[in-house]
């Protein structure tokens, strides 16, 4: 087993993804008003604010800092059982059979993928880079050919406080983060 350490820098922005188990299904979309009940019932538990977020049917990525920079894997694990326990039964008993028995045994509901990945975001150039990698996500999935087309996404807040143009869809740099 990998000798995984997580680096926990105080006042750090990090950057997240979390991917559904089965990578064919559109469950986070479909289910988009329980993914944002997810999230504000994670808030209520642990204190952080998302700095921006963009979700896509399959996976979805964030930028979040955390009040206390070690709690940030118990946002993660937060959203995943709250959003679980949201889903109707038929479709998560559903999901249950579409995993190994084993992974039924360790409690895993077929929602989600095991792991997650995450970040530590290091610099403003950084935080910059993840956040135009976060909104042109939806395009480079084909699901719109702008990033303001995509309403599952913090670009709308960062267009209206002047971060972005409405028009902006340039990314060139699409390969270096996951």
């Amino acid at each position: 087993m990998p000798n995984y350490k997580r680096i926990f820098i105080e006042n750090s922005y990090v950057f997240i993804t979390v991917a559904i188990n089965n990578r064919k299904r559109s469950l986070l979309t479909e289910y988009i008003d329980e993914f944002r009940m997810a999230i504000k019932a994670a808030k209520r538990k642990v204190r952080f604010e998302i700095y921006a977020i963009s979700v896509m049917p399959d996976h979805f990525h964030m930028i979040i800092k955390p009040n206390v920079i070690a709690e940030f894997p118990k946002v993660v694990s937060l959203i995943k059982i709250h959003f679980t326990k949201s889903l109707p039964e038929q479709l998560k008993f559903k999901l249950s059979k579409e995993i190994s028995t084993s992974k039924v045994n360790k409690r895993e509901s077929g929602v989600w993928q095991r792991g997650y990945y995450e970040h530590t975001i290091r610099d403003a150039s950084e935080l910059n880079h993840l956040t135009d990698y976060i909104h042109f996500n939806p395009v480079k999935h084909g699901y719109v050919d702008k990033p303001c087309d995509w309403a599952y996404s913090s670009f709308a807040k960062f267009v209206e406080n002047g971060f972005y143009d409405k028009n902006w869809s340039d990314f060139t740099q699409l390969n270096e983060y996951h």
